[in-house]
């Protein structure tokens, strides 16, 4: 009997670190073990002292050329000092390896470990280093152009409308809400002064989540998977918006807000029209996060994402930091 036809599946941990033992040359001591399965897999892989991750890919989520993309972005920022999980090549010296799963061919590479752990809450001062890292980064790659998806408008506010529209009527009170906001959104962003806001790769997901933290302090960035280009502000008001989202204590989270912040513009100045955006590019992102997610049901969100799930989101984090700065 021929197997049926799969649209994801979750790749044998024991088999693939078999496979890393061959390609990169690791001892036969080498373990491999599932970090986490969602938009991409995670494994962790262990040789003697030495750990690493490797990703793989969903089927047909990223092209062979767009993670070459961020694989070229990643070793920019490690030669030039930006604390990043990086790539590493095989024996052969590639970087990308073709897996030959139930659903069809996907794509894994190997990183390196970002040592520590991932903190829902740090100190300011913390946040302070985190917006000099991200402030240098940003001076290294404002211009730069990657063969990868540039975050307009239509990209981060309208197609993820539509995805949404797939889950939710559009006669509920919250996408009224959202699509009254979206109109708002779209006006603000149409009446920038793009002469005035940088434009470059974007990271588009720094956050608790994607931030390691070891105990000297040190900050590593990873998971690079949607880095695209647009307007570096974007990264910005991405990890403002986060903030918003852990620190509960109003006081607080302004405290590491103005931490971060004055980190950042102790590299490089945010002008005034990139800071009037920032809560306006802030809840463009919850649009395109959303998205993300009802894009994903069939192999990722569906444990979690229904109508019920969507009301509090838009009720509890969009419309709440939405309404917080007086937008609208």
């Amino acid at each position: 009997m021929e197997p049926f036809p799969v649209i994801n599946s979750t790749l044998s941990a024991s088999h693939l670190g078999l496979f890393l033992q061959d390609k990169y040359q690791l001892s036969s001591n080498t373990t491999c073990g599932l970090l986490k399965t969602g938009i991409n897999d995670s494994y962790l892989v262990i040789d003697g002292t030495d750990k690493y991750v490797f990703r793989v890919y969903s089927l047909n989520w990223r092209t062979e050329k767009e993670i070459q993309e961020e694989i070229r972005l990643l070793n920019l920022l490690r030669e030039n000092g930006i604390p990043v999980s990086y790539p590493l090549a095989d024996a052969n010296n590639n970087y990308i390896q073709q897996l030959n799963a139930p659903e069809g061919s996907r794509f894994g590479v190997l990183f390196s470990f970002a040592k520590g752990e991932k903190l829902l809450n740090f100190p300011a001062e913390l946040h302070y280093k985190a917006g000099e890292i991200m402030a240098r980064m940003h001076q290294l790659i404002v211009g730069m152009k990657l063969d990868r998806v540039t975050y307009t408008p239509q990209v981060v506010l309208k197609d993820s409308f539509g995805q949404l529209k797939k889950f939710i009527s559009v006669d509920t009170e919250e996408m009224v809400f959202m699509a009254s906001a979206q109109q708002y959104l779209l006006g603000e962003i149409e009446k920038a002064d793009i002469v005035l806001i940088r434009h470059g790769a974007v990271h588009l997901d720094i956050w608790f989540d994607n931030l390691s933290i070891d105990k000297k302090k040190d900050i590593t960035i990873f998971d690079f998977d949607f880095c695209g280009n647009g307007w570096l502000c974007y990264d910005i008001a991405y990890y403002i918006l986060q903030l918003h989202s852990t620190e509960k204590d109003e006081n607080e989270c302004k405290l590491k807000t103005d931490a971060f912040l004055k980190g950042y513009q102790s590299i490089t100045p945010i002008s005034d029209e990139e800071k009037r955006l920032l809560p306006i590019l802030g809840v463009s992102l919850y649009f395109f996060y959303l998205g993300i997610q009802c894009q994903r049901f069939d192999n990722w969100s569906n444990a979690f994402l229904n109508e019920g799930y969507l009301k509090r989101f838009i009720n509890l984090l969009v419309r709440k930091y939405f309404e917080k700065n007086g937008l609208g």
